[in-house]
């Protein structure tokens, strides 16, 4: 099976005086048949309401705040962590439990 990664955005933060995103809180989630690994994180935005392709709260689509957020934190690198936290489900090396409990 091949993963699929699949961003979110809980929510975000911003000015009220002009409407500049200030903070996206993102989430990422990869699933590979019943392997499910996710990750979650925020990133800081200086909006300039001045700039040229500014878009305001009130406009900003989510499509727009996951483009802002994976451009930040790098949407490959957030990929191949989860991956590897996928494979390393499918393969563990190490387990846990109370053998005397069996």
């Amino acid at each position: 099976m091949s993963i699929t990664y699949t961003w979110t955005i809980p929510t975000v933060e911003r000015n009220l005086s002009d409407g500049g995103i200030t903070v996206i809180h993102w989430r990422c989630t990869a699933v590979d048949g019943d392997h499910t690994a996710s990750s979650y994180g925020t990133t800081s935005h200086e909006p300039d309401a001045d700039a040229e392709g500014f878009i305001s709260y009130d406009s900003v689509t989510e499509a727009n705040c996951i483009e802002w957020a994976q451009a930040q934190v790098g949407q490959s690198d957030v990929e191949a962590a989860l991956a590897a936290q996928i494979e390393a489900d499918k393969t563990p090396t190490t387990a846990a439990g109370t053998p005397w409990a069996a």
